[in-house]
């Protein structure tokens, strides 16, 4: 039996509306430690976004290379392997590979290749990088990971006369790979890869992630990985989903929410075990949530005056909790015309609460419409007090009074005073 602990998308130095999540990430590092204690886990994989950037904070690489060392010492038999995705710089995660791997630990950041030669058209995979033992608590090899990180277009070999070249590179990259990890692995070893990918059917948070390596149009199907694979290993999307109705090609998810729309997300990790070259089960482990995430009103939005009496009746702060505990609040209010002091209205509600406002969302009664939309016979229609009419209506579901229109003519009277 194998169990393997299967994490992904940490975004380290990740930041919430100018907000660190620091401390978020140092108490999920801290419970991780304990989880895999706590389940003897024989392997960890995490399966691409380790930071939130290509060039992350020191704070974030200290972070990943504490919980390393402090992983090796509770765990000094467990096997680690760490793949790049589309968020981490390759080069960045390569550079301590080769340290790493002397202390047990597989840091794969962009797809591993030889050094060319003359008579290859071209690099060779460096297939000692790419294939990982992974052994039991017995000392036993007991599956082969390959570990495929984030691709991009110029890791791809080119390929003629195939419909979508950028999916049918990815099949071959990991086809030829797959090949050789069955070569190398005995009778009873599983085999487990890795991907950080875009899969098709994938349910995506469009406001955290990328639809990588070209979107939908080359979204990749699951049919990349063939059934003699006992478990797939994947990273990218922030919600844990199964893929193409295959209970052994997983997303585990973020352990965080990266948006406010991910609030809701059941944020976990993956216990996965092996016996022999099958998959036994897969066990989805939630994630405590350090800091919660709220939005008043839950759905939609409310008038100014209902959105403070709303947000007067939130709990209010406890001294003894600190700052980046606090309740991370998004308000969203309706408004039917301009609210001068808007922002100090929301603030003023929420003095002495617990949550703290990290975005307020305007959500406008106007048509949205483009001035192009409106029917006009002629461009001198389109007069300065024309112009700011209509694009009043556009914002708001009401026109504009009097008071606000003498207030437009002394500002644009004064604007063709300078112009002159």
């Amino acid at each position: 039996m194998l169990t393997l602990l299967h994490t992904s998308d940490w975004h380290l130095g990740h930041t919430l509306h100018d907000h660190s999540r620091a401390e978020e990430h140092g108490a999920f590092l801290d419970w991780l430690l304990d989880l895999a204690v706590t389940e003897a886990v024989d392997a960890l994989i995490v399966a691409g976004d380790l930071f939130d950037g290509s060039n992350p904070p020191a704070q974030a690489q200290e972070q990943l290379f504490r919980f390393l060392v402090t992983l090796r010492q509770r765990l000094p038999a467990v096997d680690v392997v760490l793949v790049g995705g589309n968020h981490d710089s390759a080069q960045r995660l390569d550079a301590p590979a080769s340290m790493l791997r002397a202390l047990g630990l597989h840091m794969v950041g962009g797809l591993p290749r030889l050094p060319r030669t003359d008579a290859a058209a071209e690099r060779a995979l460096d297939l000692d990088r790419l294939l990982v033992p992974l052994t039991d608590a017995a000392g036993a090899v007991a599956a082969w990971v390959v570990a495929v990180p984030f691709l991009r277009p110029a890791d791809l070999p080119l390929l003629a006369e195939v419909e979508d070249t950028l999916v049918a590179g990815v099949g071959a990259v990991y086809a030829q790979a797959l090949d050789a990890a069955r070569a190398r692995r005995l009778p009873g070893q599983a085999l487990v890869a890795t991907g950080h990918c875009y899969m098709r059917g994938g349910d995506i948070s469009e406001l955290s992630e990328r639809k990588i390596l070209g979107g939908n149009q080359h979204a990749l199907p699951v049919s990349v990985f063939p059934d003699d694979i006992a478990y797939v290993a994947l990273g990218h999307l922030h919600l844990a989903q199964d893929v193409g109705g295959r209970a052994n090609v997983r997303y585990c998810g973020a352990p965080i929410p990266l948006s406010m729309p991910e609030r809701s997300y059941p944020h976990q990790v993956d216990l996965v075990t092996l016996d022999g070259e099958r998959l036994v089960a897969v066990r989805p482990t939630r994630v405590p949530r350090a800091t919660q995430l709220m939005r008043v009103p839950e759905t939609g939005a409310l008038p100014i005056d209902a959105l403070e009496a709303a947000l007067r009746l939130l709990p209010p702060r406890d001294p003894e909790v600190p700052e980046w505990q606090r309740p991370f609040l998004e308000a969203c209010v309706r408004l039917d015309a301009p609210e001068p002091g808007l922002q100090r209205r929301v603030e003023d509600a929420l003095a002495g609460k617990a949550a703290r406002l990290v975005k307020l969302t305007r959500e406008r009664t106007g048509t949205g419409g483009a001035l192009g939309d409106s029917a006009v016979n002629a461009l001198s229609d389109f007069t300065e007090e024309r112009v700011f009419q209509k694009r009043w209506e556009q914002e708001f579901a009401i026109a504009p009074d009097a008071v606000v229109l003498a207030c437009f003519a002394e500002l644009l009277g004064a604007a063709q005073l300078e112009e002159e």
